[in-house]
């Protein structure tokens, strides 16, 4: 049998140990310095958003692709960018330079912060940023910007100090390994070789002539060896003689053990007879439980089958019900994108006007300009002519100013309330300006009536929430007014009235001074698909989706008050923030 070394399987298990622990520590200092470097980098990149997001920004606004890709050469010449994406507002790629993180994995929504890209399988990591242009008071995202870096910049960056880490462990490690040689030889290995060789003499004739001579002098754990294997030789002597002692006791008790097996025969032959009695009558009983056992076995049977059978009907239910949801959804949907439709077909009515206003001035001036121009050639001009000139061009360019600013004002309300309807992304909204953004977005709708709107509510209300659910929410309320409360009345009046009440809550009232509805109606007020105007094609789904919204969407609650004639009221209350599920 190979003997194995007790000495040199504890150096090895120690040295093992203290190389394991080298090697994570090495790793965790070397990981470390990566990290430290790779957020340095990082910083760095985010400081680059200060110096050049304006210029960039003012580029891709101005849509000068030229000075945008030359920014982007010249942030590509910084050591630590190996790489540079710049999109506009849409996630167009304007132009790509150097190392890639594919574009089209990049899909990010942010306010004015920016984000980081986590290192991917190439090692490249990166940092975007939004490039916000301001423009009438209005904050408006017309791209981003990508930066990329990799992990090859940053091990150049540590190069050094990972070899001063490696040579340290090594030299500690070779210093480690030489002392533990030394002293394992000097205490263990030498010490337990000539025990051994005494142990290998052991006689068991002569116990006494057995006993090891330890020559060390110190006291450790191979002296109480020692000692403790010597008093055993001692009581092992011992034993021995009274082991004599026991073997002529044990004769006798043998022998006493004898007479006993004769009784215990007699006594085991009259219980086996009163044990075979007690076997019959189990015999019987066992029949009897399997009778019993048959009869349950049928009864779970019978019942198995009525489970499997209930087990299929709520199958078919379950099935029916998600058809039943799904086909909910597409209507919900279907509604909400025929809203937004009749939004944007008003809004593009509306712009046409200012637009085709200024376009005709703006012909005239020409005319005018060409005039002028001939006049001037023909030295047939006088200051008379040029007074008027000057007059005509001063109100053509008041006229052109004028209904361009009408029509980017309706465009800038329309685009935020439409992004909105149609995405559930949440931030921040300034309530009171963003209910009177939803109403201009209507005036399409109600530019034939002479509804007034009148709004209550503090400057200083802020909500973070899904903006597209509070544009949804006021459109149906204002819609179901207009086309229900005010049927057959020219001058309808809706009051908003907004207040903050404890706990970070909002308080809705919502009330119109049209028509209103009876208690048979107001009691399915919210249900699906229930309307009053099925003939005229209504859909029924416009308060559902509005309950659904404050609900699910809001987690708040809806209530709905109203009597025939005497208009119809919304209370509602939100939390300030929404809680993102």
């Amino acid at each position: 049998m190979k003997k194995t070394s007790v000495s040199r399987k504890l150096l090895s298990q120690v040295l093992s140990v203290y190389f394991i622990l080298t090697f994570i520590v090495t790793v965790g200092q070397i990981a470390v310095e990566y990290f430290n470097a790779k957020e340095h980098i990082e910083g760095e990149l985010k400081t680059l958003q200060k110096t050049f997001s304006g210029s960039l920004t003012r580029a891709i606004w101005e849509l000068n692709s030229q000075q945008a890709v030359t920014i982007a050469e010249g942030l590509l010449a910084i050591p630590m960018v190996e790489g540079i994406i710049v999109r506009d507002e849409n996630g167009q790629t304007i132009t790509e330079l150097g190392k890639q993180i594919k574009s089209s994995e990049i899909e990010i929504h942010y306010g004015t912060e920016g984000a980081s890209l986590e290192e991917n399988n190439s090692g490249l990591f990166g940092y975007t940023f939004p490039l916000i242009f301001e423009f009438s008071g209005r904050a408006t995202q017309v791209g981003d910007v990508t930066l990329i870096s990799s992990s090859d910049v940053i091990i150049s960056r540590i190069e050094v100090g990972l070899y001063v880490l490696i040579l340290n462990a090594f030299i500690k490690t070779t210093f480690l390994l030489m002392l533990f040689l030394r002293s394992f030889r000097l205490m263990l290995s030498e010490p337990l070789r000539t025990i051994s060789e005494q142990i290998e003499s052991f006689d068991i004739e002569r116990l006494q002539n057995s006993k090891i001579d330890y020559e060390y002098e110190d006291e450790n754990e191979i002296k109480v060896l020692t000692d403790a294997y010597n008093d055993l030789i001692d009581r092992l002597d011992i034993y021995n003689n009274k082991l004599d002692a026991a073997q002529k006791e044990l004769l006798e008790a043998n022998h006493k053990l004898d007479e006993q097996n004769l009784l215990l025969e007699q006594e085991v032959a009259k219980k086996t007879a009163n044990l075979s009695h007690a076997l019959l009558d189990l015999e019987n009983q066992k029949q009897e439980l399997e009778q019993s056992r048959n009869e349950l076995r049928d009864e779970i049977d019978i019942r198995r089958r009525a489970e499997e059978l209930l087990i299929n009907k709520q199958r078919e239910l379950e099935r029916s019900l998600r058809e039943l949801k799904q086909a909910q959804g597409q209507l919900v949907e279907s509604e909400k994108m025929a809203s937004l439709g009749g939004l944007v077909a008003g809004i593009a009515h509306d712009v046409n006007t200012p637009v085709g206003i200024a376009v005709t001035a703006s012909s005239f001036l020409n005319e005018q300009v060409e005039t002028l121009k001939r006049q001037f050639n023909e030295k047939t001009l006088s200051p008379k002519h040029l007074d008027k000139f000057l007059l005509e061009a001063h109100e053509s360019n008041h006229l052109i100013s004028s209904n361009l600013k009408r029509a980017s004002d309706l465009i800038n309300s329309f685009k935020q309330v439409a992004v909105d309807q149609t995405s559930n992304a949440i931030r921040t909204i300034e309530l009171k300006s963003y209910i009177s953004d939803i109403i201009k977005s209507l005036q399409p709708n109600l530019k034939q009536s002479n509804h007034t709107f009148h709004i209550e509510c503090p400057e200083h209300i802020h909500m973070r929430c899904p903006a597209g659910a509070i544009s949804q929410i006021f459109t149906n309320l204002i819609m179901n007014s207009v086309i229900h409360g005010f049927e057959n009345k020219e001058q309808g009046k809706v009051m908003i009235k907004i207040e903050e009440r404890s706990g970070g809550m909002l308080k809705m009232v919502y009330e119109d001074n049209g028509k209103g509805v009876s208690n048979e109606v107001l009691a399915q007020l919210f249900d699906p698909f229930f309307t009053t105007r099925r003939e005229s094609g209504g859909s029924g789904l416009g308060t559902h989706i509005t309950y659904n919204l404050v609900k699910q969407t809001l987690g708040g609650t809806i209530k709905a008050y109203s009597e025939l004639g005497q208009g119809l009221k919304f209370e509602i209350e939100i939390p300030v923030n929404t809680k993102i599920d």
